[in-house]
């Protein structure tokens, strides 16, 4: 996932598969709302409402992302994830060689602009990875994890998916960033990203706002 811009909206993952769903277009509609109703009903149109935040703060958002992903592509590695909510910056992330980890972290924490920092990358030797294969997942699953998470948010009715990121790890936990507008939203959002199989835990980093 290091290769990919994540920040300005979870809903991007979907896109392409939207698209390829997509039937030929009727009357214009918020594009967020449009692509999310041709994958998932019922949703309402207020819970797809444009993200709560200013373009400006999407933007700062974005432009942490951006430094964050030429980090990873500097030391070749995949096995990472970012989520960012209003320069809030949450990364995970499974390494097996100390010396990248250590660069990793120390680059990460040196980008300007992050507001609070959650750092969950791990170092595991790849020997130890091996002999715990029995709960360490394969990156390929742990992403797959996460795109679950995310469509069972999509889903649900009631949770303005747009305000929240979604992140997994490879030992199956679930991370949750972002913004409830009520705590039923808040407790319905954590409920449903720990319903799938393999999720061990849901780690909450949800702040409830109006």
């Amino acid at each position: 996932m290091g290769d990919r811009l994540r920040g300005a909206a979870g809903w991007w993952r979907v896109l392409a598969l939207a698209i390829a769903l997509a039937a030929p277009a009727a009357e214009p509609a918020p594009a967020r709302a449009q692509l999310k109703d041709i994958l998932v009903a019922p949703k309402t149109l207020i819970d797809r409402a444009i993200e709560a935040r200013s373009a400006a703060d999407i933007a700062r958002d974005n432009e942490i992302v951006l430094k964050v992903n030429a980090i990873m592509a500097e030391l070749g590695t995949i096995k990472a994830s970012t989520e960012i909510y209003e320069q809030r910056l949450l990364v995970t992330g499974l390494f097996d060689d100390k010396a990248t980890y250590d660069d990793f972290e120390r680059k990460v924490r040196a980008v300007e602009g992050v507001k609070t920092l959650y750092w969950h990358v791990a170092y595991m030797s790849a020997a130890r990875q091996k002999r715990e294969a029995h709960r360490v997942m394969d990156w390929t699953d742990v992403l797959a994890m996460e795109a679950k998470a995310e469509a069972r948010l999509i889903g649900t009715r009631g949770v303005a998916d747009v305000n929240f990121r979604i992140a997994a790890d490879a030992l199956g936990a679930v991370y949750l960033l972002g913004r409830a507008r009520s705590k039923e939203e808040h407790a319905k959002a954590v409920a449903r990203a720990g319903e799938g199989d393999g999720v061990r835990k849901v780690i909450d980093y949800v702040e409830v706002r109006p």
